[in-house]
């Protein structure tokens, strides 16, 4: 059983303002409170921060690989902690394990290596992202083509999650235009949250999709039809509405810094979050990988195929946090809030994790003062 622990010697930015001289109290996986220092209670158990910055810890939506371990080559519990561990060195303490458009065959083993996981207490998982099958061919980026399929019969999503616990996440990306809204209305019927991706979709097409439930963009910007002056597309849908979530991939490399600064002014507060779209390069430095049969390389921060095409990222989350800050030109506390508040209210989960708050889940992340990441917690335990 977890004692009582008390996190010193930092300031605490609890997600929505930034407290100095103040205690985190710990216990039982839980936040117990938050107390000022001269408040502190008899504890035997203290954790020095050293003049860090305490914050919640970040939470990626797209997670695909880490560290030579890729969801779609290998759906395994063994592959998910190595992602899991992996991500966490850079301060991620929650995350969706992504499977990008694979057979049907690969899809019931990607969620069943999700429930193992979870049933054998791999820290961090929150349940799956499902990127396709149903996207739009002509947005495909590295999707491979022959996989990518129209919803059938004889592929019921639902029975796929027959096993699935109720209280863990079930993320999909799809193509509008390539589904009826009454199926997005099925899927959201069954739990799932919806984003839009890899979409050819017009503004129209889109308004009808958000009206029947979508309340995601994946990647914006990237593998989606443009804003023109005519035609706004799906980034102008997604920039115009309100009550969505817009996945950003701020590696420098993905979209440009002045347009993610003019795209977060234009969005509503609280609507933008970063997410890595990481691949099993990240920890593992330069060299050539193979994608589901095809090589792909990475090299200075970027993953590619051969011709060019991105495939997926090289980022993890504090880099994207620093490239917010350093690159972008936001402050430190909204890019904290894109990395943990925001996805946490996307995914219905901000009453428990993404804020450091009294009887929330000890997720935490320790930062210095160059936004390196220093420790983290998950449930309260290192």
């Amino acid at each position: 059983m977890q004692k009582l622990k008390a996190l010193i010697n930092g300031r605490i930015f609890t997600g929505e303002k930034m407290l100095h001289q103040h205690v985190l109290l710990v216990e039982k996986g839980h936040i117990i409170d938050i107390v000022p220092e001269h408040l502190l209670p008899q504890v035997k158990d203290c954790y020095d921060l050293n003049g860090g910055l305490l914050a919640p810890g970040f939470i990626d939506v797209h997670v695909n690989g880490a560290a030579g371990a890729l969801l779609n080559h290998q759906p395994s519990s063994q592959a998910l902690q190595t992602i899991a561990q992996a991500h966490r060195e850079y301060g991620t303490t929650a995350f969706l394990p992504t499977l990008m458009t694979d057979t049907r065959e690969q899809m019931v083993n990607a969620v069943a290596a999700v429930v193992a996981a979870v049933e054998l207490g791999v820290p961090g998982i929150l349940g799956i992202h499902l990127e396709g099958p149903y996207l739009n061919a002509k947005r495909k980026g590295v999707h491979s083509a022959k996989r990518i399929r129209v919803p059938s019969s004889d592929e019921d999503l639902n029975h796929l999650f027959d096993v699935f616990p109720a209280h863990l996440i079930k993320l999909i990306t799809l193509a509008p235009e390539r589904v009826s809204p009454e199926f997005i209305q099925r899927l959201i019927r069954h739990g799932m949250i919806i984003s839009a991706g890899h979409t050819e979709a017009s503004y129209d097409q889109m308004q009808i999709a958000l009206a029947h439930g979508v309340t995601g963009f994946t990647h914006l910007f990237n593998a989606m039809s443009p804003m023109t002056s005519r035609e706004p597309g799906v980034v102008g849908a997604a920039l115009d509405h309100g009550d969505s979530w817009c996945g950003l991939i701020v590696d420098g490399h993905h979209v440009h810094p002045v347009t993610l600064r003019q795209a977060i002014k234009a969005k509503a507060k609280g609507k933008m979050m970063l997410v890595t779209d990481a691949m099993h390069t990240v920890g593992q430095g330069a060299g050539r990988f193979d994608l589901m049969g095809s090589p792909i390389v990475s090299e200075n921060g970027k993953v590619t195929t051969l011709n060019g095409t991105l495939a997926g990222s090289n980022l993890d989350m504090a880099t994207a946090v620093r490239n917010t800050v350093q690159q972008v030109g936001l402050g430190l506390e909204e890019a904290l809030r894109m990395a943990s508040l925001y996805p946490a209210q996307f995914l219905k989960l901000d009453h428990k994790i993404g804020r450091i708050a009294k009887g929330f889940q000890a997720d935490l992340v320790l930062i210095d003062d160059h936004m390196q990441v220093q420790q983290t917690w998950i449930k309260g335990e290192t």
